[in-house]
């Protein structure tokens, strides 16, 4: 990998980009399932099709993920988030003004490929700009992400009670995207892309370099894949389905309850940015990771509402700071390869949103919302397990 020299300025003006990234995307990744008794509605869908959506989606999330780290190491990271933005915000004012479902799935595709690449040059991006801080900045940047997340269903919530139409939110939500895009065109950074040692300069007698593709398939990135792939299940699990598990309260509360849990979320992450670089990453992440299965399990069981509410407030914080920190082990471990190793954890984390949101939508009905949000607490303690893995890997 290249290193471009930054001044201070302009290291500081690359750091603001990718929280104005997260912002936006966490922002974007709420506003669907804010929204999906009011989509549900308005298209005339079932639970069921909207887990057939969040299953496209994530999909392509995934894809996006892994080709946008494997992208940047070729071309660099400027073009691939211009691109990604440009295109993701073009793709969302087209879902704002559509009438159709099958349209407004189907540009969704798309649209979340680009936002996968966003989230893996993100991380990237962080991991380049402070190699000597990674636990604090990358918890600092995805604190951002969970201030968006936070917002949407807080506002989605007062603007629905003011009558203010989802098209509206969904149209601005892609102007946002736009102007991001065109910033990232113009700020410096890190170019992101990764050259190997010419074989000829190698000494006589070492070993060729391990082809690329290989990066993936080591025991300690397999382990933090599935720890991540299990966080991002039960963080997602929550996020597209709390509102619908909360369908016999009115909607403010239900919009509420996701908002504090995302709120919860931010305060962690926050608390996580200031003091995790005190601690050793992988402890920290092995204890948040049990303590959001076991607040989650008490959440869903709980038969107090309001205390139910406040549960949920502390699951999310317990799960800020779990995706970073990972993130940070496997930056630690890999310093020279951090759009590559990225890619392929934002991928493997995706893989948590393309199963665990879509089946739960396919058994709604059949098993009840209740026992699937305790199904998505025990994947929490499947991350831990992970993670204990991982520490024992060299």
């Amino acid at each position: 990998m290249t290193t471009v020299p930054l001044s201070g300025r302009e290291r500081l003006m690359g750091a603001v980009l990718a929280c104005a990234l997260y912002l936006q995307l966490g922002w974007v990744v709420l506003l669907v399932p804010s929204l999906v008794l009011r989509l549900e509605a308005g298209f005339g869908q079932s639970d069921a099709s909207f887990g057939f959506l969040y299953f496209a989606w994530w999909s392509a999330y995934t894809v996006g993920a892994l080709a946008g780290g494997w992208v940047t190491e070729r071309i660099g990271r400027r073009p691939v988030l211009v691109v990604s933005f440009l295109a993701s915000g073009v793709l969302l004012l087209a879902q704002g003004i559509t009438a159709d479902w099958w349209v407004f799935l189907l540009l969704g595709i798309p649209r979340s490929f680009g936002s996968g690449a966003v989230d893996s040059g993100g991380t990237a991006l962080m991991l380049d700009l402070y190699p000597e801080g990674r636990g604090r900045a990358l918890n600092a940047v995805h604190l951002f992400f969970a201030v968006g997340a936070t917002a949407a269903p807080f506002v989605v919530g007062a603007l629905d009670g003011a009558g203010v139409a989802w098209q509206a939110l969904m149209t601005g939500s892609g102007v946002a995207l736009l102007l991001i895009g065109a910033a990232s065109a113009f700020t410096p950074m890190p170019d992101g892309r990764h050259y190997r040692a010419a074989a000829s300069s190698a000494p006589p007698g070492s070993p060729a370099p391990r082809p690329e593709r290989r990066l993936a398939l080591r025991p300690p990135i397999l382990a933090l894949a599935l720890a991540i792939g299990c966080y991002i299940g039960t963080e997602m699990g929550v996020s597209s389905w709390l509102v619908r598990f909360l369908d016999h309260a009115p909607l403010v509360v239900a919009t509420g309850a996701l908002g504090l849990f995302w709120g919860g979320l931010m305060l962690g992450r926050l608390a996580s940015a200031a003091f995790s670089d005190r601690f050793n990453h992988l402890t920290l992440a092995i204890a948040a990771a049990l303590l959001a299965g076991t607040s989650l399990a008490a959440a869903v069981l709980v038969p107090v509402l309001p205390v139910s509410v406040a549960l949920f407030a502390v699951v999310g914080f317990a799960c800020g700071p779990i995706f970073p920190l990972i993130m940070a082990l496997a930056g630690e471990r890999y310093p020279d390869r951090a759009a590559a190793v990225s890619g392929i954890l934002t991928g493997a984390s995706v893989i948590g949103s393309i199963v665990v949101p879509p089946l739960m939508g396919f058994l709604s009905e059949a098993v009840g919302m209740s026992a699937l949000m305790l199904a998505t607490a025990a994947l929490s303690a499947a991350c831990a397990g992970a993670l204990i893995l991982n520490g024992r890997l060299k």
